[in-house]
């Protein structure tokens, strides 16, 4: 698992796709604002994940991980922890590079099993405050 300022910083600067996962379409969400401000203050393409919506933010929202039509760097995970190991499973099958759980989620079986399948875990962590702190 990532941990180190430099580790993040390198992961944030070499990667291109970030999958957000649990994008909300209520702009007092966490989801709402770190994708608002990644798409406003980012060098990253981002795509929208949620099953339940089809456009945030002036973009398309996918209803799985399989629907997006790139490589993604990094699965950016807004869902409670008990849904994570599912998206890791599909992070993994879409050949994500890595899978980064928000501030306040840490889920044990996610660092193990993806860091086996070769991604890299980043856990309790928000990518804005990270992305900012470059």
């Amino acid at each position: 698992m990532l941990n180190s300022a430099l580790e993040i910083s390198d992961l944030l600067r070499k990667s291109k796709t970030v999958a957000v996962v649990g994008i909300s379409d209520k702009p007092e969400r966490a989801s709402y604002g770190v994708s608002k401000y990644l798409l406003e203050n980012s060098h990253f393409e981002l795509f929208f994940v949620n099953p339940l919506l089809d456009e945030v933010l002036g973009q398309k929202v996918y209803k799985s991980l399989r629907e997006i039509p790139v490589p993604i760097d990094i699965v950016d995970v807004f869902r409670k922890p008990s849904d994570c190991l599912q998206v890791l499973e599909e992070s993994i099958e879409i050949g994500a590079k890595s899978i980064w759980l928000q501030l306040g989620i840490s889920v044990e079986e996610v660092e193990s099993q993806g860091e086996e399948a070769g991604l890299t875990v980043v856990m309790d962590r928000c990518i804005k405050i990270d992305y900012a702190a470059m």
